[in-house]
């Protein structure tokens, strides 16, 4: 009996490496100014939609890079359980805006956060305070690997 217990245990071990692997997000190499950071890139509608939800943590080095059509972006915190800063880029990547220390939202009622200008082309979230931690200011530009 002992050998097929073994070969349960040795089995679910294996099966929790798969959906372990296939949850891992692919990160990629970016820098805002001379600050480097690892993200996600949400560019599809569904990753938009979804962005940071549900997550408990976040790596001060890390963040989630959303890659929108030109235009206006509004954002909310609803399920985000991380406050974070908002960074708000033109398509040649120049830093338009900080939405800093964005809270998390769990209620159905949360504040919205809508760029200032209608020209934003990525948005990216990384922890509450990297932002002024790191001296990243409005015109520093961001570098795509």
């Amino acid at each position: 009996m002992k050998p097929y217990r073994n070969a349960i245990a040795l089995s679910l071990w294996l099966s929790g490496l798969t959906v372990g692997f296939a949850l891992t997000p692919d990160l990629v190499q970016i820098a805002v100014g001379s600050t480097p950071f690892q993200v996600e890139r949400a560019q599809t509608p569904q990753q938009r939609q979804h962005g940071l939800m549900f997550r408990q943590t976040l790596p001060p080095d890390q963040g989630m890079l959303f890659v929108q059509p030109t235009g206006p972006a509004t954002f909310w915190m609803k399920n985000t359980y991380i406050p974070l800063d908002l960074l708000y880029f033109d398509s040649d990547g120049r830093l338009l805006q900080i939405e800093a220390g964005a809270p998390p939202c769990t209620t159905p009622d949360c504040p919205i956060y809508a760029s200032d200008t209608a020209t934003v082309r990525y948005i990216l979230e990384i922890n509450a305070g990297e932002a002024a931690r790191h001296g990243i200011k409005p015109g520093d530009r961001l570098r795509l690997e």
